[in-house]
């Protein structure tokens, strides 16, 4: 989106078009387009709206109800953070009695959306015009929240705070960036002002090696509902404790695993094998899983655990064992039409196979269904046919 666009959507036009529109429909857009141009609505104006709307139906697995009457920008959305994390990030900074927060890569104004909902003055820095509109807008409603279009990294060390938020762009025409050299702007130039604003966080890539974590800090991954959404960096007063944590999100409300990064045992396959969130295996904190819970891997070098017994843990999702073979096609076809199977889940760890290659090499015709576990078991290319236990 350019300036224009941006400009054209926060006027009480633009906004008044775009919340006059129906749900959105991709098979009715270009329709809808020409019968809005037909009733004199400027062309330039409908695409941006139509868009806005395209955008705002997909912001509502971030933002729910909020997403109606938010604007957006494609990258910004994609990288925004989801309102329930940005929530947890809000109470960290008050907690840790920060006041005052400058938030040096605005985008859309999700993360300071939420600290200004908790009442912290907010200084948001957006170096593109176009998106410091877009978060202007989202703004609105907090008065002690202002957006500021500049060079945050030039501006912000001249002012006062006691808290510091940053969520570098990890993307590229080309796709992510996974070098924290690579971040805009570059993850150690943030680090850099902790020697200024201890209170100090910042967002990475889940996939952040190890090796790029400062010794002091928290990191943190979070997963919602299954999914790894995000890392961070805590920093001074903002750090619950130093070390590696993960924070696993979902219906079963917000659960904190923290420990050693220590690898687990393996051991024999047990009747039940589990699954790690994917917060814990990217934080590397398996291995205290597997003591919290009394389980061991099933192969040194894959992330699943076992066990001869039930465990119920938010972090882990369980599988009971019906049946284990070595990992052949054929066999594994024949034993799952034998229970009558038509219908797997296929789920893979450390195996040459994707679950789109195997499934119609499979045939199969019944009306059950199970999970297929494709994974190695002491080294050995092993297929486990499970049925799910209850999420706890």
């Amino acid at each position: 989106m350019d300036a224009a666009s941006a400009r054209l959507l926060v006027s009480p036009e633009g906004r008044a078009l775009i919340d006059s529109l129906p749900p959105y429909d991709g098979a009715r857009a270009i329709t809808l387009g020409a019968e809005l141009r037909a009733h004199g609505a400027d062309a330039g104006l409908v695409a941006a709206a139509l868009t806005q709307s395209r955008l705002r139906a997909d912001a509502r697995v971030k933002f729910g109800d909020f997403a109606t009457g938010m604007l957006f920008t494609q990258d910004g959305l994609e990288q925004a953070t989801r309102l329930q994390v940005a929530a947890e990030h809000a109470r960290r900074y008050r907690s840790a009695g920060v006041r005052r927060v400058l938030d040096l890569t605005a985008g859309i104004g999700a993360d300071a959306m939420a600290l200004a909902a908790v009442g912290l003055e907010v200084t948001a820095f957006e170096i593109d015009q176009a998106t410091a509109l877009v978060a202007d807008h989202n703004l609105r409603h907090w008065d002690r929240a202002r957006v500021v279009l500049g060079d945050a990294m030039m501006l912000a060390p001249q002012l006062d705070a006691d808290g510091v938020f940053a969520d570098p762009a990890r993307r590229t025409s080309r796709g992510r960036r996974h070098d924290p050299r690579d971040y805009a702007p570059p993850l150690d130039d943030v680090l850099a002002l902790r020697g200024r604003f201890p209170a100090l966080g910042v967002k990475v890539g889940p996939a952040i090696d190890h090796s790029h974590v400062p010794t002091g800090v928290e990191a943190q991954w979070v997963s919602v509902d299954g999914s790894v959404v995000e890392a961070a960096l805590w920093c001074g007063p903002l750090a619950l404790e130093p070390g590696h944590t993960a924070l696993v999100m979902g219906a079963g409300g917000a659960h904190r695993l923290t420990g050693t990064t220590d690898r687990a045992d393996a051991g024999p396959l047990g009747d039940y094998v589990y699954e790690p969130d994917g917060a814990v295996i990217r934080a590397g904190l398996v291995g205290e899983l597997a003591d919290l819970t009394g389980t061991h891997l099933l192969d040194p070098t894959i992330a699943y655990l076992t066990s001869d017994s039930p465990v119920d843990s938010p972090f882990l999702r369980g599988y009971r064992v019906l049946e284990s073979m070595p990992f052949k096609v054929k066999p594994l076809a024949a034993a799952l039409r034998a229970r009558g199977i038509g219908t797997v889940d296929i789920k893979k760890r450390g195996v040459d196979i994707t679950p789109e290659q195997l499934r119609p090499q499979l045939k199969l015709t019944g009306t059950g269904r199970l999970t297929v576990l494709v994974t190695r078991v002491a080294g050995q290319r092993t297929a486990l046919l499970a049925e799910p236990l209850p999420r706890p």
